[in-house]
């Protein structure tokens, strides 16, 4: 990718596929990898809160995004997860990152605390990754308790006076009207604006200018057709794909691991667990999930 280039398009999470014994699962993973970009992906993002970043060790994470890098092996910009509980944590996971010739570094503010942090230690916070890092750097903004909801303003200074901070991923409530307080705001720093919430809010983002979407992977194929379709401009497609998403989307709201549950149903991992918990699915979830997944099918370009 040309350096003056800015990122655009479906840039989609893997999760962290974990064995029966709670361990983590590498060839899952790198087929996770695969799948991401059979399906047509234009970015990788990870380990973020669909990964499960917090229930990975410090090792593990490194681990996994050496793995990530070396399985994509340049085919698409690879944004590793640097998220920290403190600017210190996060500056190692982003020099780590340059080292293993990751693209770019995303992170949310740090995640543990006791009340609110302020604006002076969330720069601090950021300038340490992009120093560390020397790479892009995407501000994830999210909702508390593990987020922090940044204002339009303080994330354009902060990609106005931090040398490589250049993008924001913003999922806040709504997040919608704040990726246009964004957009409005911009006066040159900020190279774009990506949605988040697996998806769900994509067309109106679109009509809003976002640079695109950051979803879980588990139906990147569909997701990556309702971008196209919005890029083309054909908003009928668009609609209709949207349309026959929206009973998966209703779904995976409500049954935290859904992601994983769907990449084991369409054959990518070797097991759907968790960590801290299994997936509440019962009888009657698991077999609408598979009828959910049949209306699908039709649009998925990889079947398993």
């Amino acid at each position: 990718m040309n350096q003056n280039e800015s990122y655009r398009g479906i840039f989609t999470i893997p999760p962290t596929p974990f064995r029966e014994d709670g361990e983590i699962d590498i060839p899952s993973f790198r087929r996770v990898i695969e799948f991401c970009i059979d399906c047509g992906a234009h970015g990788l993002v990870y380990p973020v809160n669909a990964s499960e970043f917090t229930a990975l060790s410090d090792a593990e994470r490194f681990q996994l995004s050496e793995v990530l890098v070396e399985q994509n092996a340049g085919r698409l910009p690879a944004i590793i997860g640097v998220a920290g509980v403190t600017p210190e944590v996060a500056a190692k996971f982003a020099k780590h990152a340059h080292d293993i010739g990751a693209n770019g570094v995303i992170a949310m503010p740090p995640y543990l605390r006791r009340g609110n942090l302020s604006e002076e230690i969330i720069f601090d916070y950021y300038r340490k990754i992009s120093d560390a890092a020397q790479l892009p750097v995407f501000i994830q903004n999210n909702m508390p308790p593990i987020g922090t909801n940044l204002s339009a303003e303080f994330m354009l200074n902060l990609c106005r006076d931090i040398e490589h901070i250049a993008y924001i991923k913003e999922e806040t409530v709504p997040s919608t009207v704040k990726l246009s307080a964004v957009i409005r705001e911009n006066t040159g720093p900020c190279k774009g604006v990506f949605g988040g919430a697996g998806g769900r809010y994509l067309i109106e983002e679109h009509k809003r200018g976002s640079a695109g979407q950051m979803p879980g992977c588990h139906v990147t194929d569909i997701v990556v057709a309702l971008w196209d379709a919005l890029e083309a401009g054909d908003k009928a497609r668009a609609m209709y794909i949207y349309k026959e998403m929206a009973p998966l989307f209703f779904f995976e709201h409500q049954l935290p691991g859904c992601y994983k549950e769907v990449l084991y149903r369409r054959g990518i991992i070797d097991c759907p667990l968790k960590r801290n918990g299994k997936m509440p699915l019962d009888e009657i979830s698991s077999q609408y999930l598979d009828e959910i997944l049949a209306t699908l099918e039709p649009l998925m370009i990889r079947k398993g």
